[in-house]
């Protein structure tokens, strides 16, 4: 798709939580949660990517604060929710009944649930897990988490692509331990040496920020400037990523047809690294309700301006702006 300069949508001006709060959802977890926009408007709610990454302002202006009642969440371990980095407890299927219990916290009988990367993998699960729950469901740069989409990030794949920032990852890995990577890097991310976490969890996370784009971009190539947040996203991230997110093998792919009803937006970009396009594809055939929209000169990153451009115009359209 070619889109002109002026015509791109571009994030709402800046906007502020009207509430917030601390859930308590069990099993020693609190998570930090936020609404905005307009109450009693359209009700969304927003998953974060990572996982172990965070809620920020910027997504908050993904949607017209006129027109959506918004929450958004920093997930178990994450952000503002405590206790910071932990592992316990700590699933796909424990965020999914998170998501349940703030949208009965809000008391929404339905919502629009809109998830990017790892933010999309968890969105498909809870709207399989809770159909009847999901009003629309927007979702980009599709993580399907299976086991050939971790090793070609992780293992051999990308490595190809970007051989002097693999280099870089590898560094931290002695040669006898780069046959399985993701276990490699749990072993230092989990250990109680902090000066080889934090080593580990910075190679990790500068792996993951100098990739997501198609252009470099110092935003996000240089996100984790702070030691403790770069080991919190990265425990958390190689915790759910050497599990597999607790999924079966293709589930997600396979359960589709569980959206059948539900109409929705895929959006992904056509050189999208960590989240080869093959299974974005894969999941408009197995969801034809669901819009498709192939970005070209994009990555992976939603604030690459096709992308971001597709992603305003679907929250503007589920909420009968367009």
């Amino acid at each position: 798709m070619t889109i002109a300069a002026g015509s791109l949508r571009t994030l709402y001006p800046e906007i502020e939580p009207f509430e917030s709060g601390m859930l308590d959802v069990g099993d020693g977890h609190t998570i930090y949660w936020e609404r905005c926009g307009t109450r009693g408007a359209k009700p969304a709610v927003f998953l974060h990517g990572g996982p172990g990454g965070t809620i920020s302002p910027k997504h908050r202006r993904l949607f017209d604060p006129k027109l959506y009642d918004v929450i958004l969440f920093d997930q178990r371990g994450c952000g503002k929710s405590t206790p910071n980095a932990s592992l316990e407890a700590n699933t796909t299927w424990h965020l999914v009944a998170d998501i349940e219990r703030l949208r009965e916290m809000c008391g929404f009988d339905k919502w629009l649930v809109f998830g990017g990367s790892w933010g999309s993998t968890l969105a498909l699960a809870y709207s399989e897990t809770h159909p009847e729950r999901v009003s629309e469901l927007v979702v980009r740069g599709i993580y399907t988490l299976t086991r050939a989409e971790l090793e070609w990030y992780y293992q051999f794949g990308v490595s190809e692509m970007f051989p002097d920032k693999w280099e870089r990852f590898l560094a931290p890995i002695p040669q006898a331990e780069r046959g399985d990577m993701m276990a490699a890097y749990r072993k230092r991310l989990v250990g109680s040496d902090r000066q080889r976490q934090v080593e580990a969890a910075l190679a990790w996370s500068l792996w993951e920020g100098e990739t997501i784009t198609l252009l470099p971009e110092p935003e996000t190539s240089t996100p984790f400037g702070q030691d403790d947040y770069a080991v919190a996203f990265a425990r958390i991230e190689n915790h759910y990523f050497v599990h597999a997110g607790w999924l079966e093998e293709g589930q997600l792919l396979r359960d589709a047809w569980k959206l059948k009803d539900i109409p929705g937006i895929i959006v992904h970009g056509r050189y999208d690294m960590p989240c080869p396009a093959r299974y974005a594809w894969a999941l408009h055939r197995a969801w034809p309700k669901a819009d498709f929209h192939l970005i070209e000169g994009a990555g992976h990153a939603y604030s690459e301006p096709g992308i971001l451009d597709r992603l305003i115009r679907a929250t503007d359209g589920f909420a009968g702006k367009i």
